[in-house]
Formats: structure tokens, C-alpha cells, sequence
């Protein structure tokens, strides 16, 4: 268990973490005192070790204060995007089984807020007070500040997947693995996890997100401080590096296409020469991209391919990167197995459908059916994806094995030619998808969304097609292409692709695909 008092007694005025840009800060002394607070009122509202609870916040100042409570008496914390629609949010509240539901006045603003008062759960407000809701003041007061907790396992998150293919699933793990898989080994390319008083963590997500909800907790658990933007925006970033003397910060792909557009006199502007770590995962990262942030920042990326379930994880730093292109590393923790439609393991170099074998065990909640669909015979379990092993026992990835485009018969990765367009200069997003065919059954298309929208033509589509062929077969390049005003993506990065799907195939159609 972490030692959270020592902290608030060592160091009380130092910040655990600060928020930016707003300014506000949480010094140890007052993270340690609210989140005992916050505990025990929970507790004394009936909950007890295994019991959670959710948040419903944007990026705000308490939001780890409440987490830090739910860890200290072995909660479960469930963390919802306050973008979701009320279905979503209701479906997500009453599927984790959470007992109480914090909110603030921002999450619960244009949202209606009868959908919350009409659930059997406990209701609280952060800032202000709202009908039918606790105000957390008065929750927190509601138990005396010196208040002696229970003993308990460590709590942990119970984190939904972001619905890129569907309905959400609740990923759920014993509390007895909550501190498992996040200590670095004695290799340089998990250094960037050896956490301690000195770090300065940079975080550039939305909270309810998995790894900002994990790696902010395991900075502040080793006594770490963390910067953490309210909302994510390249320049605001590079100057909390320079402000804060930032030793990590973790990133997606999105992230780092949009830091490298800024005007190289912008770039120049700050010393970033505190960063020692910068970490990137959550999606598949183009190698042009890969390769002009190495440049511009040195050998300090760090990568690493996981998921919620942690049923396995590779990595790698920069330095093997640069020796194994494209790739997202070798096993850290798990084995990787790569297999076929038979379950049969492919040689290096052969596609298939990834496994790890030796690593956490989950389940998706209520859904004994998609737990046991995650694992084979062997008891390997799989994330869901496409790729490859080199001979080395480096791992690429293709792409989603959802998002698999069968055209007469062939099996095509569109991560590839997405990852091709997307550093055209005149593209600001891309998916590539499949649509119907009669003859071939799907064919290959581009949706764009462009830098400049008033660019769109047909001699751009021809452009941008020719541009795709240049690289790669024709086959894997798509036939066509559409211009969008927006893609639709998730704050973690992700590309919501089933929805971009969803415009070229009928209903029916669209379950199968």
C-alpha cells in the first residue's frame, strides 16, 4: 500500500499535482486529508472493500482526490467520458454496479440530469449544489478529519473500453493484481518507469481515460508530481515542459502529428531539455512521425502496446526503434504468440491474430461470452489485432482484426495506407474503410478530413490516391476517397471507426462488419 500520510508529513506543501492552465494545485497535505475524508464518508455511506463507484468529470481538480479515496479502501473507480449521451452514461453506471456517482456542475451541464436522480445510487455535486444530488462539501464533512480507515486491499480502476466497435465493455480485474505489471525491469526501455520524489509527470489526456488514470496514480504512489492539462493543446504542452522542469510525458500519435505542424519558430521557443521520457502508445504511431520526433527531441520516445485487460505487454525505446522500424516492441510481461484462423502460430514475418500468453487474467463484466471469446483453447488471450512477429521476436501491428477489409478474398490492413496518408501534407485526418462491392464484396476508401477544407477535389482524390500508390500495392490503396468536415475519434486518440463505417453500409449489413 502506498504511503500516502508519509508524504502529506515529509513534504506537506509539496504538489502531488497541478492543473494547467487554470493554475490550481493539490499539495500532499491536502490530497491526503480530503482523500480520507472522501474514504470514509464512502465507507460510512455503506460501501465496503470490492463495492465502486464512478466519475462523471471533465478534467478537474478533485478528480484524482476522489480516485485516491476509492484506492485507499479498495473501491473500484469507474471513470465516464462527460461527452457520452445519457444512454451511454446510464447503461455504463448501471452495468459497473456503482453505489455512488460524482459529478460537477460543468459534466452535468446540458446533460439531463433526471436520468441520474431516477437511479438507485448515491449522488454528489463537486462544486455548487444541484436537486437530487450530495454537495461534496458536506460529504466530505459529513465524517471527522482525522477518521481512521479500514484495512483493505488496494483499490483499482474498472475502466470501459471506448466503444470503437460497440457497446462499451467493463474490464474488470481482482483487486489482489491491482499493483502488477507497472514496476520498470532491468531493461533501458522500461527505465522510464522508475518513478520517484524527482519525477514531473506531464499528463495531456482526459482523465477518464485508462492511462492517465494508471500512470498518474503510480507517479503520485512513488511521490512524483504530475501537470496535468485540462485539455490537450500543443503549445500549452511544450510550455508546461519548459514551466514545470517535466522528466516524463506520455503522448498519442494525434498529439504528436499535431506538435510536429507547428511552425518551427514556435518549436524553437521553449527548452524542453527537462524531458527525459516521452512515452507514446493508445495508437498505432506512423513512422515518418516516429522518425521527425526523434529528431527533433533525441532518442527519449518510448513506446509500448497494451490494453486495459493487460493480458500481455510489449515496448521498446528509441534506439531499438531505429533498428526495428514500425515496430511496437518485444514482450515485457506475457509471450506473444501470433496465430492463424486455426490457431496454428505463423512464422516471423506472417500476419496473424495476436495472443499473450502469461499474463493478468480479467473479464468483461456480465459477459462471460466476450471473456471467453478473448481467450483460445490455450488460455492465451488477444486484444483484438493484426500483426506480426520479425525474427527477432519484434512485434508490428497491421491493424484492428475488426476493421479487416476482405476484397475478393484478400485480406486487407487499412492501418497501412492510413498510415501513408496521414502525413500528406494536406491531410489533417484519415480513415480508411470498407464499403460495399458487388463484385469483390468490399472495396478500399479514404475519408479525409483536410488541413484546409476548401482544398477538397477530384484532382486532390487523385492526388491523394497516387500518393498511397507510391508506397505500397494498389490493392491496399484505396479507389476512392470523401472529404468530411470531422472524423469522429475519442479523447484518448482512438478513431472511432465503426461510426465512420456506419455512412456506407446499410444496418444490417453493418453487423457483420
Amino acid at each position: 500500500m502506498p504511503d500516502i500520510e508519509s508524504f502529506a508529513k515529509t513534504n506537506p506543501d509539496g504538489v502531488a499535482y497541478r492543473m494547467v492552465p487554470s493554475g490550481q494545485w493539490v499539495t500532499w497535505k491536502e490530497l491526503e486529508q480530503r482523500s480520507r475524508q472522501c474514504a470514509a464518508a464512502l465507507v460510512a455511506s455503506g460501501l465496503k472493500e470490492g463495492d465502486g463507484i464512478a466519475i462523471f468529470l471533465e478534467n478537474h481538480v478533485r478528480y484524482f482526490e476522489l480516485i485516491w479515496a476509492a484506492f485507499r479502501v479498495g473501491l473500484y473507480y469507474t471513470t465516464i467520458s462527460r461527452h457520452l449521451k445519457v444512454d451511454e452514461v446510464k447503461y455504463i453506471l448501471q452495468d459497473c454496479d456503482a453505489q455512488a456517482v460524482f459529478c460537477s456542475r460543468q459534466s452535468l451541464q446540458d446533460f439531463d440530469a433526471r436520468v441520474l436522480t431516477e437511479l438507485p445510487i448515491q449522488r454528489v455535486v463537486l462544486d455548487g449544489r444541484h436537486a437530487g444530488f450530495d454537495n461534496y462539501e458536506d460529504f466530505l464533512a459529513s465524517v471527522a478529519p482525522d477518521v481512521v480507515l479500514p484495512a483493505t486491499l488496494p483499490g483499482m480502476d474498472f475502466c470501459y473500453s471506448s466503444g470503437t466497435t460497440g457497446l462499451p465493455k467493463g474490464i474488470k480485474r481482482p483487486l489482489s493484481d491491482a499493483n502488477k505489471f507497472f514496476a520498470a525491469q532491468d531493461e533501458e526501455r522500461t527505465r522510464w518507469k522508475n518513478f520517484d520524489h524527482r519525477t514531473v509527470y506531464l499528463s495531456t489526456a482526459p482523465f477518464y481515460h485508462t492511462a492517465p488514470v494508471r500512470w498518474n496514480m503510480n507517479v503520485m504512489k512513488a511521490g512524483g508530481s504530475c501537470v496535468m492539462l485540462e485539455k490537450f493543446d500543443p503549445l500549452l504542452a511544450l510550455d508546461a515542459i519548459e514551466s514545470h522542469g517535466v522528466t516524463h510525458a506520455q503522448w498519442v500519435p494525434t498529439m504528436l502529428i499535431r506538435l510536429l505542424r507547428l511552425p518551427d519558430e514556435e518549436k524553437a521557443r521553449f527548452d524542453l531539455s527537462s524531458m527525459r521520457f516521452a512515452i507514446h502508445a493508445a495508437a498505432p504511431c506512423p513512422a515518418a512521425v516516429k522518425e521527425q520526433m526523434i529528431a527533433w527531441w533525441g532518442p527519449i520516445l518510448y513506446e509500448y502496446y497494451s490494453g486495459t485487460e493487460l493480458v500481455g505487454r510489449t515496448s521498446l525505446d528509441s534506439q531499438e526503434w531505429l533498428t526495428h522500424k514500425g515496430s511496437v516492441g518485444r514482450a515485457e510481461f506475457g509471450q506473444v504468440h501470433v496465430v492463424d484462423e486455426a490457431g496454428q502460430e505463423l512464422a516471423p514475418g506472417t500476419p496473424g491474430v495476436i495472443y499473450f500468453s502469461g499474463g493478468g487474467r480479467f473479464d468483461y463484466h456480465k459477459d462471460p461470452a466476450k471473456t471467453r471469446q478473448a481467450y483460445n483453447d490455450k488460455g492465451w488471450a488477444t486484444y483484438g489485432d493484426i500483426g506480426y512477429l520479425d525474427e527477432h521476436g519484434y512485434l508490428y501491428l497491421t491493424d484492428r482484426l475488426a476493421n479487416t477489409i476482405v476484397s475478393g478474398g484478400v485480406n486487407i490492413y487499412p492501418q497501412e495506407a492510413e498510415n501513408i496518408l496521414a502525413i500528406h501534407p494536406a491531410v489533417a485526418d484519415v480513415a480508411v474503410v470498407g464499403v460495399p462491392n458487388e463484385e469483390f464484396g468490399e472495396e478500399v476508401k479514404a475519408v479525409v478530413q483536410l488541413r484546409n477544407p476548401g482544398e477538397a477535389s477530384d484532382a486532390l482524390a487523385a492526388e491523394l490516391i497516387a500518393h498511397c500508390r507510391s508506397s505500397i500495392s494498389a490493392i491496399k490503396c484505396p479507389r476512392s476517397v470523401d472529404f468530411v468536415s470531422e472524423l469522429p475519434r475519442a479523447e484518448s486518440g482512438k478513431l472511432l471507426k465503426r461510426l465512420v463505417k456506419a455512412r456506407y453500409w446499410p444496418e444490417k449489413s453493418q453487423i457483420a462488419h
